[in-house]
């Protein structure tokens, strides 16, 4: 089915090493996910991973992946403000 979120399948594979795929099914991933995005921890989550995760066995809306979207730059600009500090 398209755009489920497969709970045995969301993972991020690298595609460099800075950046890789979030996939959510055996077939559908997010592309260009910055690594720092993915592993980053606000307030003891990982929210680029909580997200999908709460989501597992659902199908993700068009409005859902447009959501997502705007989610993955918010880890990697805060990690960006914090080493300003």
């Amino acid at each position: 089915m398209q755009n489920m979120v497969d709970k045995d399948k969301v993972e991020y594979v690298a595609t460099s090493e800075s950046e890789g795929k979030v996939y959510i099914n055996k077939e559908q991933f997010f592309e260009n996910v910055p690594k720092i995005a993915w592993e980053f921890f606000i307030g003891g989550y990982q929210p680029a991973q909580k997200w999908l995760k709460d989501r597992k066995d659902r199908t993700l809306t068009f409005d859902d992946v447009r959501h997502y979207c705007k989610i993955i730059p918010i880890p990697e600009e805060t990690h960006r403000l914090m080493q300003m500090l």
